[in-house]
């Protein structure tokens, strides 16, 4: 069926009822038309300078969960775009993103991830604490006059909400996270992201688009076919989503084959989160799968070229975990969804990434039933001034 774009049903029974009424339709929510679009849009190295340059760093980004930092003076750093970002909660709790470069000559004062409350620079000691203030200069007399609180580490715009620090990657600018993300913001208070557990994460390159990346986790046209013998395939409906979107953001609901127990049991619980994945695109790189017993945390970043990519694939769990049974039980569901992204999502795509480059055809095809992807190309290629047909 096709769908209206400004649907924005509630996440409550209502949505498990949509999906109900697809999956006993043997449809999915359409768009009204394929979309035909140029293959320059994934391979211009001209529209990948545009990208980085006038999106992703003038946009916020979920830097990093906030529950990757529990306790006041935690840190980690973390690559963005080639910058090395150092991410720390200093004595009040309050929440920092940093370029993690020293103020004397450059040099790196943090890596890795832990909880200190200084971070000295290897090359000649410099010392800064959890608030990036300058707090120790060796051999102060040869920086007479210099003053400490002028040469604290450049701090980047961020803000901390519905659990994650945020960024802009441009100092200097702003952030403005109520403009960015309107009403989808509600929809994200919802899952109270704040109060789950980090569990873990890995991070790896592919040979891929960014954006073409980012689509496989918007249709589930290919779900029998790549996922077919794992957790995902074997336990969604083919072909079959509820969808909905809020300006540049959209939520996906692939409903569970156990949906249908719905139509003779339905006393049964009708919740979105037991009956469907629910996954979301925040604009422009994150990406949210909720299950019932937690969420991937994907966001998928240009690396060097039109067709490589670095993917940061992190874990919550719903419920921390208390006890080593259950950090067991995590560490085996972070295994089977990673395996299924690595081993079988980017397997696949690098495939899509040869087309790019290589291919001779004038465009790509997008279904119908494609929705969720035709909708991030419509906001990407808008912003990038691409014309699709």
């Amino acid at each position: 069926m096709v769908t209206s774009m400004a649907t924005q049903t509630p996440l409550d029974r209502t949505l498990t009822e949509r999906g109900l009424a697809l999956v006993n339709g043997r449809t999915t929510d359409m768009a009204e038309s394929v979309l035909r679009v140029p293959l320059h849009y994934y391979r211009d190295p001209k529209i990948t300078e545009i990208e980085e340059s006038a999106i992703l760093r003038r946009t916020p980004l979920a830097i990093v969960p906030s529950s990757q930092l529990p306790h006041a003076h935690d840190y980690l750093v973390r690559s963005v775009l080639g910058d090395s970002l150092l991410v720390t909660r200093d004595a009040d709790g309050r929440a920092h993103v940093f370029l993690n470069y020293c103020r004397h000559r450059g040099a790196m004062p943090a890596c890795g991830s832990g909880n200190t409350r200084r971070f000295v620079c290897p090359y000649h000691a410099w010392n800064y604490d959890s608030a990036g203030r300058l707090v120790r200069i060796p051999g102060r007399a040869g920086f007479a006059g210099t003053d400490l609180s002028a040469y604290g580490l450049v701090e980047l715009p961020n803000e901390e909400r519905f659990g994650f620090v945020w960024a802009v990657l441009t100092a200097g600018s702003e952030i403005d996270l109520d403009a960015h993300l309107g009403d989808f913001a509600a929809e994200l208070q919802q899952w109270d992201y704040s109060s789950y557990g980090y569990h873990d994460d890995r991070e790896f390159e592919s040979e891929t688009s960014w954006k073409g990346a980012l689509e496989a986790f918007a249709e589930g046209y290919h779900f029998p076919f790549v996922h077919g013998q794992s957790v995902i395939g074997l336990n969604t409906v083919a072909n079959t989503h509820v969808y909905d979107e809020w300006g540049r953001h959209h939520r996906i609901g692939f409903p569970f084959n156990n949906i249908a127990d719905l139509n003779d049991n339905p006393a049964e619980d009708w919740s979105p989160l037991a009956r469907m994945g629910v996954i979301y695109w925040v604009y422009p790189n994150l990406i949210l799968a909720n299950s019932p017993v937690g969420v991937e945390v994907i966001d998928i970043l240009p690396a060097g070229a039109p067709t490589r990519c670095t993917v940061r694939h992190s874990w919550m769990a719903r419920y921390p975990a208390t006890d080593d049974a259950q950090r067991v039980f995590y560490d085996e569901v972070y295994r089977q969804v990673h395996a299924a992204v690595r081993d079988e999502d980017f397997v696949m795509l690098p495939q899509c990434g040869e087309g790019v480059r290589h291919g001779q055809h004038d465009h790509m095809l997008i279904g119908r039933n494609e929705i969720g992807v035709q909708h991030m190309i419509r906001v990407l290629a808008g912003d990038l001034g691409v014309a699709l047909a």
